[in-house]
């Protein structure tokens, strides 16, 4: 059966140093679908983000790239297993460079923190109880 993917596409200042941060979170890059000028982050068998340098993104838009460090254009979530998995991401990422946000959502049946990467993208990290989502 067809799994739709998804592809997120980010600009990023430095592509080396975003490829450690991301590996260093546990996720492999595709060099099949990487270069000089981008890299595959694969974050599972459906989600994919693609890590661009600033020019190379440019070549994709015609407006101005945001500086995920002063504002803000998307939120990314990604869901985890259980609290504990949310906070091992959470810890991961801020000992490969990123930063915490101090807001942790704790509302029993859900449980979630975030982080920002390197240029200021900020992921979500989700745990919902399965007995509540299922009804």
């Amino acid at each position: 059966m067809y799994q739709q993917m998804i592809f997120v596409n980010l600009p990023v200042n430095d592509l080396d140093a975003s490829k450690k941060f991301f590996t260093e979170l546990g996720y492999s890059i595709n060099p099949q679908f990487s270069d000089e000028n981008a890299a595959s982050v694969v974050i599972s068998d459906t989600i994919v983000a693609m890590l661009l340098t600033k020019p190379f993104y440019a070549t994709f838009t015609k407006k101005e790239i945001a500086d995920a460090t002063r504002t803000s254009e998307v939120l990314l979530c990604l869901s985890a297993e259980s609290r504990e998995k949310v906070d091992e991401l959470v810890e991961k990422a801020v000992a490969a460079g990123g930063t915490a946000s101090e807001k942790v959502q704790d509302m029993d049946f859900m449980y979630g923190r975030a982080f920002d990467d390197l240029d200021g993208h900020t992921w979500e990290v989700v745990w919902m109880n399965p007995d509540v989502v299922q009804g």
